[in-house]
């Protein structure tokens, strides 16, 4: 089985609990999903399917190459495409095989994968959240960064500097998002907690790397990362 899905992030919510918590959710598109090209180590070196989000209308132009990729799988053109891992005994999985959401229980945890919204040129307060220097008793260092390195040795602005610049628009993986309703008959899923991207955007969906189980108290713990003493 396809640990994960491809979709889209529709916007944010608030599903309420049996408790009465109001909870912040993120509503996403989960597919349908097709398999359309399957990856296997003998012809390429390792195992995996290459998934594509099925969508209405699919595109208008697409080349003759591309094209037929997708007619060896059965399937229309797709805009979102992506490869994903598969472990051993997953020899079944083949071009054509439909990847649907209800591969997803209530309860557990997911990580989402997505490009976060482009903020333009930033400074470094906003882009690197600076504290900045006093707003008064006469301090004149109100937004300024601070010593960037000293004048005698190197004499120089060492690489790696935090400073203003292009904010946003990178690939971001939020883990740990605990799945809260499952809709099957509408290709949907509620997770809890903010998705990177703005509304329409293209996410990956796939299930915890290394999950957290919730405690009573409402803390969480990490079941697979080792505490340090």
């Amino acid at each position: 089985m396809v640990n994960g899905i491809l979709g889209k992030k529709l916007g944010m919510t608030q599903v309420f609990e049996e408790n009465g918590d109001a909870v912040p959710a993120t509503l996403l598109k989960a597919g349908p999903c097709v398999v359309m090209q399957r990856k296997t180590t003998g012809k390429d070196g390792y195992e995996a399917v290459q998934l594509g989000l099925v969508e209405l209308p699919g595109p208008k132009r697409v080349t003759k190459a591309v094209e037929g990729h997708f007619k060896k799988a059965g399937a229309n053109p797709a805009r979102f495409l992506r490869e994903m891992r598969l472990g051993t005994g997953e020899e079944s999985i083949k071009a054509g095989d439909k990847v649907l959401v209800d591969q997803f229980q209530p309860g557990e945890y997911v990580d989402v994968v997505g490009v976060s919204k482009g903020r333009g040129f930033a400074g470094f307060h906003k882009r690197h959240h600076f504290g900045g220097g006093g707003g008064s008793h006469g301090s004149m260092f109100h937004r300024a960064p601070g010593s960037i390195g000293a004048s005698a040795f190197p004499s120089r602005v060492l690489k790696g500097m935090k400073a203003a610049g292009h904010m946003g628009a990178c690939r971001v993986t939020v883990r740990n998002l605990r799945v809260l309703r499952v809709l099957p008959e509408d290709h949907a899923l509620v997770v809890e907690g903010a998705v990177p991207g703005p509304d329409g955007a293209y996410v990956v969906v796939r299930k915890a790397k290394a999950p957290k189980r919730k405690a009573r108290g409402g803390a969480t713990e990490q079941s697979a990362m080792p505490q340090k003493k």
